[in-house]
């Protein structure tokens, strides 16, 4: 169990960095150590691009890389080192040398997209909503009561066209010709929207968008710090912004929201759901949520099962690990209906679809991302980080998830003309599931 704590499954981090563009807390640039003081930027940028091919030959948990010949795309992209001349430009590079693969969880992370040790608190900012592609169209899909977005009077279901100086469709060209699939283009893409939206605290951020009637409006919001906190550095993965939700809804039914599986969470997200024993059922939110450590899965599952089981297996080159669950104390036995959507990924694909296939939950929403290769984090000569998959994902059945997804026991979609209404569908029939369910216990019980 303790080696699985070191495993991160995690979509696509470096992509949008989910800290903003601050400028403070940066890691310090290992090109500047004495291990690499003695050699020109261009020595360095080649001894990256040596370690993150080696890596990936020597460590790829398959040794066929899906087909892909991994000596030829080495004699692709090495020669272009030379022409290199910038480290932002090596990690373009490399990030197109990965994306041969056709596989996730294969990311070059920049420095300046992780948060030193030394950070106390989220140092970022953001105007309270977040935002899905619909339709080829950054929708914004929740807004935070009390945010500077809610006093401004924007609303779900209104449309994102810009962000000071960039408009969406400038920021979803970046990603036009990305050897990545539909669904993880569409995550990138948000995640980009999210990261020109969200920067420094106390800083203004100028909103064009689309009302109800489409009309053209625009609004200048203050960003707020936010509400999460930091979770600690676990060896190379680095500092995480983490937020947790628990509180209970219509009829005293249980809600657990947290947007990343990172330790610090852990005892709040179980020991919300053990003081929910007396709740006619639970639902646990996982909607947006890209994943994290591993192991967590099997300690949230832990208390919702009363027999032992599996989640899946990971499979290595040389072996495999199975994702054992153990029944833990006070487990919740009610009904629990577990929320997804395309921006669902890596951890919380592992644990849904284990418990999914166990029949212990009811999944609604929408097909997650496909995204599920547990993976390590390797800092380079730059100070950039390496992320690489080294196992895929099966589930107890055999299915394998990467690039296929967890696909919702009941499929509800988000769209516009519902969200403008003020209506969480999802959420919806994620209560109608618990209701219906509750009450079929209870005439059991009293048959």
């Amino acid at each position: 169990m303790r080696k699985l704590f070191l495993i991160v499954l995690l979509v696509a981090l470096s992509i949008a960095p989910v800290f903003g563009n601050q400028q403070a807390g940066r890691l310090p640039d290992p090109a500047a150590s004495a291990a690499t003081a003695d050699k020109s930027p261009a020595e360095i940028r080649r001894e990256t691009f040596e370690i993150v091919w080696r890596t990936v030959n020597e460590k790829h948990f398959d040794p066929t890389f899906g087909g892909v010949d991994w000596h030829q795309v080495r004699e692709k992209y090495a020669p272009r080192i030379e022409e290199v001349e910038t480290n932002p430009e090596l990690y373009e590079l490399l990030q197109q040398m990965l994306g041969e693969l056709g596989q996730s969880h294969f990311n070059i992370i920049p420095p300046e997209a992780v948060i030193a040790d030394d950070v106390k608190e989220p140092p970022i900012g953001g105007i309270g909503l977040d935002v899905q592609m619909l339709d080829g169209q950054a929708v914004i899909t929740r807004i935070e009561d009390g945010s500077s977005s809610a006093r401004a009077g924007l609303k779900t279901g209104f449309i994102i066209k810009q962000i000071d100086d960039a408009t969406v469709e400038q920021i979803a060209e970046k990603f036009s010709k990305a050897k990545i699939s539909a669904p993880m283009k569409r995550v990138r893409i948000t995640r980009s929207v999210m990261q020109k939206i969200n920067g420094n605290p106390d800083t203004e951020a100028r909103i064009v968008y689309l009302d109800e009637r489409n009309r053209r409006r625009e609004a200048r919001l203050r960003r707020e710090r936010l509400k999460g906190e930091l979770s600690k550095r676990l060896g190379n993965f680095p500092p995480q912004y983490s937020e947790f939700e628990s509180r209970r809804i219509e009829r005293g039914i249980g809600y657990v929201r947290f947007n990343i599986f990172t330790l610090n969470l852990s005892e709040r997200i179980l020991s919300a759901i053990r003081g929910m024993n007396d709740a006619p059922g639970i639902i646990i939110d996982l909607r947006g949520n890209p994943g994290g450590v591993g192991a967590m899965a099997n300690q949230i599952a832990g208390v919702l099962q009363t027999r032992p089981g599996s989640l899946g297996v990971m499979k290595m080159r040389s072996n495999q690990v199975d994702f054992r669950v153990f029944p833990q104390r006070d487990a919740y036995t009610g009904p629990v209906v577990v929320l997804i959507d395309g921006r669902s990924g890596s951890t919380s694909e592992v644990f849904t679809s284990g418990m999914q296939e166990a029949g212990r939950v009811v999944v609604v929403g929408e097909r997650s991302i496909g995204a599920a290769l547990p993976s390590a984090f390797q800092k380079l000569p730059t100070g950039a980080l390496f992320q690489y998959a080294i196992a895929d994902f099966k589930t107890p059945k055999g299915i394998l998830i990467e690039g296929r997804g967890v696909i919702p026991d009941i499929e509800v979609l988000l769209k516009r003309s519902d969200l403008l209404k003020g209506r969480d569908l999802q959420m919806e029939a994620a209560l109608e599931q618990i209701n219906k369910r509750s009450t079929a216990a209870s005439q059991r019980k009293a048959g």
